[in-house]
């Protein structure tokens, strides 16, 4: 229920925003507005304006939305209101218009952003945990339990961190622009530091999800070894471990952080047959020893060996909140800088760089709604942000139907002089259709293969 009532919010929101912005143009343009609806199909609730003469409609299917214009290429305009028709207004006014909607979309991802910045969130120090084996992160000396002080691309100055949030996100830039980076890390905050250099122009960004993180090696900030919630019917429990154990050794080896430990775990079934380990364990003061054999589970065809306990304590955390002017250019820059990687990405998938199978539809965006909503307001607030970009960025790809598409139009109006033809308008917006679909279409697939998988 939490994640349907969170997709149909952040649709209806995102969708509501995106719509107003061409009608508030439209409006102060001087353009009149027939209907303003909020999702397709059949009307659940609508008004009509007594001033204005505008029908505000709430229709049943929420995936989308439309603002109508009186327009002479619709119907016929009387001639005492052909100057309020949007066909004959201006080129500036007509382009104004329909780069309103993905441009409110934008807005709406700065205040957004900004309002996270503003109210603070505690968020996980950049304390590196034990990188995955064979990893990047491993190849260039990473230990793990450091501190991440600064880093930098190559040829470029370093750049202070200051959460393990930030250190993905570039991370995750980086990686995409298969740029390498150079980490200053240290023993600990105001430590002097030592260099390392992450060659993230090798790592295969086909796929931009977890695996890629897995690649370089950092996946979670540092947390101590301990087992917190345990199923009833889980491994941990059948071997008599409790929450609260803090594991001090597997099979001989030191457990340093949890990383180290749900490694261990995972790669105790990579054949796919159950492995015994001898556990240390430390509770209440003793240590104990303990048989443990996690079971084997395939997850998206791999075998990985699981305990069914959640792996790790909370780990340090600093809340950070910024100021008024602070705060705002902060969600601006935060909005340019997924709008670039969006653009990136969809570059990438263009050419082969990566793979389609990184286009989600509504079902991975309802699922994502539904668990940022439980993990608190920031998190929900963080998604709609993203997805608002998203919106925005997609908008303006130059693809008939979409807004982009009539931007497209009125560049060779500016251009040539003269308007698109009807025909070729016509032909395009069929072409467009097609490709719009057969997108969507793609991207249901995934959702369905990712739930399958």
């Amino acid at each position: 229920m939490l994640t349907l009532l969170a997709f149909l919010v952040a649709i209806g929101l995102l969708v509501a925003v995106h719509e107003y912005g061409h009608y508030r143009v439209a409006v102060a343009c001087g353009v009149k507005v027939l209907r303003f609806s909020v999702g397709f199909g059949k009307p659940l609730w609508s008004w009509r304006s007594p001033r204005s003469g505008t029908e505000y409609v709430l229709g049943a299917l929420p995936l989308g939305g439309y603002v109508r214009m009186l327009d002479e290429r619709e119907a016929a305009v009387p001639a005492a209101e052909r100057h309020l028709a949007f066909n004959t207004q201006s080129l500036r006014v007509r382009t104004a218009i329909v780069a309103a909607g993905p441009a409110a979309n934008l807005l709406l991802a700065v205040l957004l952003y900004a309002l996270v910045a503003w109210m603070g969130v505690p968020q996980p120090q950049p304390v590196l945990s034990t990188p995955a084996p064979a990893s990047l992160a491993e190849r260039a000396g990473v230990r793990g339990g450091e501190w991440v002080v600064a880093l930098a691309r190559v040829g470029d100055a370093p750049q202070p961190i200051e959460s393990f949030g930030d250190l993905r996100w570039q991370l995750t830039r980086a990686a995409l622009a298969q740029q390498d980076l150079k980490l200053w890390l240290a023993s600990g905050p105001g430590e002097p530091g030592r260099e390392v250099r992450l060659e993230l122009s090798q790592v295969d960004v086909r796929h931009a999800d977890a695996t890629l993180m897995r690649q370089i090696g950092i996946e979670a900030p540092w947390s101590a070894p301990l087992l917190g919630q345990l199923t009833a019917e889980g491994a941990a429990v059948a071997a008599g471990l409790q929450p609260g154990d803090r594991v001090l050794r597997v099979d001989g080896l030191p457990v340093r952080d949890a990383a180290q430990l749900r490694q261990l775990i995972r790669l105790s079934a990579a054949d796919g047959q159950p492995r015994t380990q001898r556990w240390h364990i430390e509770r209440a003061g003793r240590v104990l020893e303990l048989e443990v054999t996690p079971r084997p589970e395939q997850i998206e065809r791999v075998w990985v060996g699981r305990i069914g306990g959640f792996v790790g304590a909370t780990p340090d955390m600093a809340e950070r909140s910024a100021g008024p002017l602070e705060g705002l250019w902060q969600g601006t820059v935060r909005t340019w800088e997924v709008s670039h990687l969006t653009l990136q990405m969809i570059g990438k998938m263009l050419s082969g760089q990566a793979s389609l199978q990184n286009l989600s539809g509504p079902i991975t965006i309802a699922d994502y709604a539904g668990q940022s909503a439980a993990l608190g307001l920031t998190s929900y607030l963080l998604f709609l942000a993203l997805i608002s970009v998203s919106l925005g960025v997609l908008n303006l790809l130059p693809l008939p139907v979409l807004d982009g598409g009539h931007l497209m139009y009125y560049l060779w109006e500016a251009v040539t002089g003269r308007p698109v033809s009807n025909a070729w308008m016509e032909g395009l917006q069929r072409i467009g259709i097609v490709l719009l679909l057969g997108l969507m279409s793609l991207a249901i697939f995934n959702d369905i293969a990712r739930l399958l998988g």
